[in-house]
């Protein structure tokens, strides 16, 4: 790899910064909104919403880079990267599921687990860098 972005990752991380840019004005607008303007009823639920739409950015910016990569071998390295992700945050979102039922742990909100799979992809990373030789993801 020589280290130059491919396009396909240069939008990738050019999503990836609009999706963050949103997700952290919508988190804290939507937490200040409620906490210090007293904003209540439906607005609630459209403030709870936005959030969860940035996520979907970032989720949308890893698939659009699988669909986008010309590069074969970068595409192997970052499908890799997510079924490592997946396969982490499933398990561990069936596991600790379990583990409730049985009132042996606390709840976990659910959004925890979308941060249980970016983990997930980073390992999936550090896999792909041991076994493969490279990163994956614009890595």
């Amino acid at each position: 790899m020589t280290g130059a972005r491919s396009m396909a990752q240069r939008r990738y991380l050019r999503r990836m910064a609009v999706a963050a840019a949103f997700y952290v004005a919508t988190l804290f607008g939507g937490n200040y909104l409620i906490d210090h303007a007293g904003v209540t009823g439906p607005v609630v639920w459209l403030l709870a919403l936005l959030p969860g739409l940035g996520v979907l950015g970032f989720i949308a910016a890893i698939g659009l880079l699988i669909i986008e990569e010309e590069d074969e071998f970068l595409r192997l390295l970052i499908v890799r990267q997510t079924l490592i992700a997946t396969g982490i945050a499933l398990s561990a979102a069936t596991v600790w599921g379990f583990f409730e039922e049985f009132g042996l742990v606390a709840h976990v909100e659910a959004f925890w687990w979308a941060v249980i799979w970016f983990f997930g992809f980073g390992i999936g990373g550090a896999v792909n860098r041991v076994t493969m030789g490279a990163w994956g993801e614009c890595g």
